[in-house]
């Protein structure tokens, strides 16, 4: 599979990589490859990803703002600079405490 999204050996400014819109979650591939993704979110407050469960473990790190990860029923609150992995086969979900951007970084295998 070919890389897609930003590109390589370039410098990213992950906060201006995607914009907020109101009522809105906007999500943006910054890389995708057979080995995992990148991908950025901006969710406006109160906006949220329902519970599901993913086959790979799946690492969040908030750029700005403030979300709440639920894993397994327990929610974790992060602010920009904090990062928790979620477990692959584990329900989690994410919600917008505030406006919010996050990271997200899919490892397969």
């Amino acid at each position: 599979m070919e890389q897609q999204g930003i590109e390589k050996s370039k410098k990213v400014i992950l906060q201006e990589e995607t914009n907020y819109a109101d009522g809105a979650i906007v999500s943006k591939i910054l890389y995708k490859s057979g080995s995992g993704n990148l991908t950025l979110f901006a969710f406006d407050k109160g906006q949220e990803l329902s519970e599901h469960s993913a086959p790979y473990d799946a690492c969040v790190q908030v750029i700005d703002g403030t979300g709440e990860i639920l894993i397994n029923k327990v929610p974790f609150r992060l602010s920009a600079g904090e990062f928790i992995i979620m477990p692959a086969n584990v329900p989690h979900a994410v919600k917008a405490v505030e406006k919010f951007k996050m990271l997200l970084t899919m490892l397969r295998g």
